[in-house]
């Protein structure tokens, strides 16, 4: 085909004309530049909504143009319709009306595209005019659509009334999805529903009719099934439409409507509402159940999709109505039936998700049936329970049997993504045992212990890994989150776990993580450490184990640490070893570091540090060898490890923990001085300003020379005392030279805590100076490309107002650009400078009657400040930022009432700001508003957040 004369690279200048528009198109669908293409969308943009649309969207639906140019008309009809409908004038809507019934007929048979389109356009216009103008829209549609007497066109009319019939359920279908779409106020879409449901009525017999009908197609049978999805979406009530529902049981025999009519089905049972038609609900219990044999079937001949979708409307049934068909009592035994079908669906043949994907859709019906009858009052629960523990414990063996790992060969062959999937569900099953626990109790841990005690004692038995494994996953899943501590199994079960031949990898990572959950249970029974730690050093030179010897040992290390003293000496020599031969991954070697800091806490302070040196030499050895050498790639790597580990230790190494516990050691001045983290800090000190020295300009480096000493910090506290003055003296020689933000973090970490110390509060104002300096020339150069610097100096500031304001009296601090800065800050578009530069100003404010240079750049700039917040909340900030800006506001009417006023009064009397979509009247409101609140934190983000709104155009939206 000849193309048409394209509009050229700007189509922007044209007139909206017919030729004009079709050129666009054919250069949006067929050119091959897309640049061009992006003129042209840009261009069909405007003409739709341009005043010309109502004519031409007629000539692009002509029968002779191309189907894309047929559905662009009717797109175009549809946003005039749905968006730019009071430019119509009122005397034109039935001609309007008439025209797209003709056009929909005309395009009943195709193409689809089309005709959805124009059925939009038409259920957006029946919108506009029910119920005043349009009072039975869809009766009048089904009368428009009534077939005609034939003519003499010959073979194609008969086709016509079957083409009729799928335009007119294709128009029913879309009117309630346009009605869900649209953004109604909420007074118009309640009148809406309530017309719409009125019309349900003409609606369902009409469905039924089709439905029953010998003569529907397939075709027709699904677009009625569609149909009911969509007006169930809008409550339709159950009372008036189960029959109807009942008829779409019918369509599941056959297979080519079997996945719509499971989908209507579900929307069907699966609406609140249904509830209070009981009866109704009730009836359509027999007919779920009549599927069971059909759902039997398809799960011994492997029909994923026949399982699923019946499993997807038992459990609508059951979970949506389950406290409603509990309470039937005279229809219990068919409820039972039903959970016992679910229960079936639970523990279908196959692996999931390899070769069923049904099981896990029933999990969270067991919560909600448990739910259910545990909320009866007690005499009535316990009949529930009679009944229905059994198919709880029948429950705990499906899981446990559906959580078995397939063969290694199996298991081998799934891809990353099945295995993934796998993995996600296994912790679905673990967290649906630990919820099933609250109605089984110690009952189901004595289950589990005695399978697994007949296991192991059996030599046949204890030969298939996966059962052994199953039943550990269930301990493990309950002993994650209950407390177990006074079950009288846990002993049996720490006594059965040195006898489980961990050869098997997935075996070996459950019994870690099963030892880990009874982590706490070992540090109130000590005396059973000695049978376990063994297992997990074992595991801890695995690398298939890693992940789970590694957590293991740093739980037992967290938790039993103060009875590991005859066991330390092995857990460090093991760990040791694994580190230097490089056998876990850096995140492992980080947790194993941290569970060695737990560990070294708990000795005695003679002995700590001895060990610490044992630790980190090799590694302290190796940072020394790799400081000497020229800066590269697989250097820097190294680097950064050896110093994570280092941050690592230091985050658990706390002998502050060991105070006042029965039989800790006792500090005297003399060692509390000598923390063993300070004495290695300090010995290291050199070797870390050496490799500061030739990668300071990479902040990863950097980065992780801070979270060494930031760690330090966060956890000794005041200890850290005798590192202050030379680490001020670094940072500050740091940051001059290379600004970045972890340098000002861990400068806000000193201040938090050194801040109120004489001897070292010299040290900490030289070294802010010097800090401030450095940003304030960012600042003069300009911020914008350090949001992460700009977001760190603000909470710096923060932190110096709140807990030392008396720095602010230093003449070596440029009050004046520091409250620039701020403002600066808030102008920015990324959250968190923004919320760090209002805690900023937050916390200035209240400062300024006792700091006079904050008082004074307070009266000086304060204008400015409120002025950068209006700006800020009427549209040049993100709508997401508001809350921050209030903060600031409540602040400043707070400390400085009359001071605001006047600035208020002065910024907002300027035409168009801070925006052109308010009125005078309305800021005047505003201002009132926000003075009279002073203490309501939550009121003052209503205020604010309502006229942001407003200055964008966006009150009443739907935001």
């Amino acid at each position: 085909m000849e193309a048409p004369s394209t509009p050229g690279d700007s189509p922007v200048e044209l007139e909206f004309t017919v030729e004009n528009v079709e050129s666009a198109l054919y250069q949006l669908y067929f050119d091959p530049d897309m640049e061009r293409k992006n003129v042209a969308q840009k261009w069909l943009t405007q003409a739709q909504t341009s005043a010309q649309a109502w004519q031409y969207c007629w000539a692009l639906l002509g029968p002779d143009k191309l189907p894309e140019v047929q559905f662009f008309g009717a797109s175009t009809l549809h946003t005039k319709i749905s968006r730019h409908w009071t430019d119509l004038p009122t005397e034109q809507h039935e001609s309007l009306r008439m025209q797209l019934l003709a056009h929909i007929l005309h395009f009943s048979s195709g193409p689809k595209m089309v005709l959805t389109r124009l059925c939009v356009a038409l259920a957006a216009m029946a919108l506009n005019l029910i119920p005043q103008s349009w009072s039975q829209p869809v009766a009048d549609m089904v009368r428009a659509f009534q077939p005609q007497k034939p003519d003499c066109e010959g073979a194609e009319s008969a086709q016509e009334p079957h083409a009729h019939c799928l335009a007119l359920l294709e128009l029913l279908t879309v009117l309630p999805e346009e009605f869900q779409s649209s953004r109604l106020a909420q007074a118009r879409r309640t009148q809406l529903r309530e017309a719409l449901a009125g019309e349900w009525a003409v609606v369902c017999p009409l469905l039924r009719q089709l439905l029953q009908s010998q003569d529907s197609s397939v075709q027709v049978k699904e677009k009625v099934l569609r149909c009911l999805s969509s007006w169930v979406g809008l409550d339709v009530p159950l009372g008036e439409s189960h029959e109807l529902v009942q008829d779409c049981f019918t369509a599941l025999s056959n297979p080519e409507l079997f996945d719509t009519a499971v989908e209507t089905i579900v929307n069907a049972i699966s609406q609140p509402d249904c509830q209070r038609y009981i009866d109704a609900l009730v009836n359509l219990v027999p007919l779920v159940l009549g599927l069971h044999d059909q759902l039997k079937t398809a799960a011994r001949e492997g029909d994923m999709e026949t399982s699923h979708g019946i499993c997807r409307i038992a459990v609508a049934m059951g979970e949506t109505h389950s406290r409603v068909l509990l309470e039937q009592v005279e229809h219990w035994q068919e409820y039972l039936a039903l959970v016992n079908m679910i229960l079936f669906c639970t523990g279908i043949p196959g692996h999931y998700p390899v070769s069923e994907t049904t099981s896990s859709l029933t999990l969270t019906f067991w919560y909600t049936l448990q739910d259910d009858i545990l909320s009866f009052e007690e005499e009535k629960q316990a009949v529930y329970l009679q009944v229905y523990r059994p198919v709880y414990f029948q429950l705990v063996d499906v899981l446990l049997h559906k959580s078995h790992y397939p063969s290694q060969e199996e298991y081998t062959s799934w891809s990353s993504d099945d295995k993934e999937q796998f993995r996600i569900y296994r912790v679905d099953i673990s967290d649906t045992l630990m919820y099933v626990y609250e109605m089984l109790g110690a009952e189901l841990l004595s289950n589990l212990y005695d399978r697994l005690g007949r296991q192991l004692m059996d030599p046949q038995q204890s030969a298939v890994w996966q059962d052994t494994e199953a039943l550990l996953f269930g301990f493990q899943s309950i002993a994650e989150t209950i407390d177990v501590n006074y079950s009288d199994v846990i002993p049996g079960l720490i006594g059965l776990i040195p006898r489980i031949n961990i050869s098997n990898v997935m075996l070996a990572d459950t019994v870690m993580y099963t030892i880990g959950s009874l982590a706490e249970w070992l540090a109130d029974h000590p005396v059973m450490l000695g049978g376990i730690l063994p297992m997990v050093l074992q595991g801890l030179v695995k690398a298939e184990l890693s992940v789970s010897s590694v957590s293991t040992l740093k739980r037992i290390c967290r938790e039993c640490r103060h009875d590991l003293g005859p066991y330390a000496q092995d857990i460090l020599t093991v760990s040791q070893d694994a580190l230097v031969k490089e056998i876990h991954k850096s995140s492992q070697c980080m947790w194993l570091m941290q569970a060695l800091g737990f560990l070294l806490s708990a000795l005695p302070v003679e002995e700590i540090l001895v060990k610490l040196h044992a630790l980190i030499t090799p590694h302290v050895q190796q940072l020394d060898s790799l400081s000497q050498q020229e800066p590269n790639p697989a250097n820097k790597q190294s680097i950064i490890h050896i110093l994570g580990m280092l941050s690592s230790l230091f985050t658990t190494l706390d002998i502050r923990q060991a105070d006042g516990l029965e039989g800790a050691p006792s500090l005297s001045p003399s060692q509390s001085a000598q923390n063993p983290v300070v004495v290695v800090l300090q010995q290291v000190f050199t070797l870390i300003q050496t490799i500061l020295s030739k990668w300071l300009n990479d902040s990863e480096v950097v980065e992780a020379v801070c979270g060494v000493f930031d760690k330090s910090v966060r956890t000794l506290l005041h200890d850290f005392g005798p590192m202050v003055a030379q680490l001020s003296e670094m940072l500050g020689q740091i940051y001059s030279t290379f600004p970045q933000a972890s340098a000002l973090d861990l400068a806000r970490q000193m201040v938090h805590i050194f801040s109120a110390e004489e001897q070292h509060i010299s040290n900490i104002r030289g070294l802010i100076e010097v800090l401030t300096s450095a940003t304030l020339t960012i600042f003069q150069q300009g911020p914008r490309d350090h949001p992460d610097i700009a977001e760190s100096f603000m909470q710096l500031h923060a932190q110096i107002l709140k807990r030392k304001p008396d720095l602010y009296l230093s003449e070596q601090l440029d009050v004046k650009a520091l409250f620039y800065c701020g403002i600066l800050s808030l102008k920015f578009p990324e959250t968190p400078t923004v919320k760090a530069a209002s805690l900023f100003f937050t916390e200035l404010l209240p400062r300024c009657k006792d700091v006079p240079s904050l008082g004074e750049v307070l009266q000086r700039d304060g204008k400015l400040l409120t002025e950068t917040i209006l700006h800020a909340v009427g549209g040049g900030s993100p709508r997401s930022l508001t809350e921050h800006f209030s903060e600031v506001l409540l602040s400043l009417n707070r400390h400085c009432p009359a001071l605001l006023s006047q600035w208020l009064k002065e910024t907002l009397q300027s035409p168009g700001f801070p925006s052109n979509q308010v009125s005078s009247e309305q800021k005047h409101t505003f201002s009132r508003q926000l003075l009279r609140e002073q203490t309501n934190k939550r009121r003052v983000k209503e205020i604010v957040k309502e006229f942001s709104l407003l200055c964008r155009g966006l009150q009443g939206s739907g935001y």
